[in-house]
């Protein structure tokens, strides 16, 4: 993949270092503490683990990161002991993604909301991607949505989340951006993950799939599946660098699986500046573009305010969506 921070200047890469050091020697939590809101294994667990672990292999914390899996509600339960009880905790992040915005914006986090939170940074996304079989006609974005305007009976999309989940509406995003005036009529059917979703697209069963590049890749290099949208900024780079994005065919659609984290509302300046500092600086170095490669995570740097306000857009438009296909009032 070719990443943002790698086309940097003999100067910018001097300004890292010294931010790198400035932000190694300023403040330290006493004691880390990630909570991942979810049992080991899985993105959340990953955010955790291996952020932690990168931190004090860079010098940015000085001591172990504790990891703490706090399951239950989807992220609910975290997110409540977090808003309830450690609203001050300077020492904490909590690991969050597409999926946290998603919940607080259906309402699915019981007296919650996306801004009882400091949103601190992002560390990469996995960016969802709209496919259709190799044989199909269809051969770009618009073709798929103008028979979705003129007839939606005429088309099914398939994906691996439930109705109203993500991969649903990633495909509304998608259609809500090209004037699709009444996103309820795209005919989505869930399946019990991506595969199975893939499965009914080899089998005619369905026109097209809504997932993650990460769970595509392999179906476009058996020769079953052709990408006809990336939801990214810009194109990928690396073996996803063929693969044309929506914003590139006129349509503004962006949909990312983010991963990143957020902290206590009552957190200080200080240390939310120093986390953020140190998640940025982390996220510009060779090491963590390995592991981002590695593990399938696509360029998204977001930090501190910029962060905060591209949540708080995410939850608005899902919030929208969601309304207009009936999943909450």
């Amino acid at each position: 993949m070719i990443f943002k921070a790698t086309r940097m200047t003999v100067a910018a890469l001097m300004l890292g270092a010294s931010a790198f050091a400035a932000s190694a020697e300023g403040w330290q939590p006493e004691n880390p503490e990630c909570i991942a809101p979810a049992n080991p294994g899985g993105g959340w667990d990953f955010t955790c683990r291996q952020v932690g672990k990168s931190l004090q292999d860079l010098g940015l914390i000085e001591k172990t990161m504790q990891v703490v899996n706090l399951a239950g509600g989807g992220g609910g339960v975290a997110y409540a002991e977090v808003v309830n009880k450690r609203g001050d905790d300077s020492d904490l992040i909590v690991a969050g993604s597409t999926a946290t915005a998603t919940r607080l914006a259906q309402g699915a986090y019981p007296g919650n909301t996306y801004d009882q939170v400091r949103w601190l940074a992002s560390i990469g996304a996995d960016y969802g991607v709209i496919a259709v079989s190799a044989d199909s006609p269809i051969n770009t974005l618009p073709e798929l949505l103008d028979m979705i305007k003129n007839d939606p009976t005429s088309v099914s999309v398939a994906g691996g989340s439930a109705v109203g989940g993500w991969d649903h509406l990633k495909v509304l995003i998608a259609a809500n951006a090209y004037g699709v005036e009444d996103v309820r009529t795209v005919k989505y059917i869930a399946f019990d993950g991506g595969g199975e979703a893939v499965t009914q697209l080899l089998a005619g069963s369905v026109q097209a799939f809504t997932g993650d590049v990460s769970e595509a890749k392999g179906f476009v290099d058996s020769g079953d599946v052709k990408v006809i949208a990336v939801l990214s900024p810009e194109r990928l780079g690396g073996e996803f660098a063929d693969f044309p994005t929506a914003k590139e065919q006129g349509i503004d659609a962006i949909g990312a699986n983010w991963r990143g984290f957020y902290a206590p509302a009552g957190m200080s300046d200080e240390a939310y500046d120093a986390w953020v500092s140190k998640i940025g600086t982390l996220y510009e170095s060779p090491e963590w573009k390995e592991i981002m490669a590695a593990n399938g995570l696509a360029p998204l740097d977001l930090r501190g305010d910029e962060f905060q306000n591209f949540v708080s857009g995410s939850v608005n438009q899902i919030q929208n969506i969601s309304k207009e296909i009936g999943i909450i009032k």
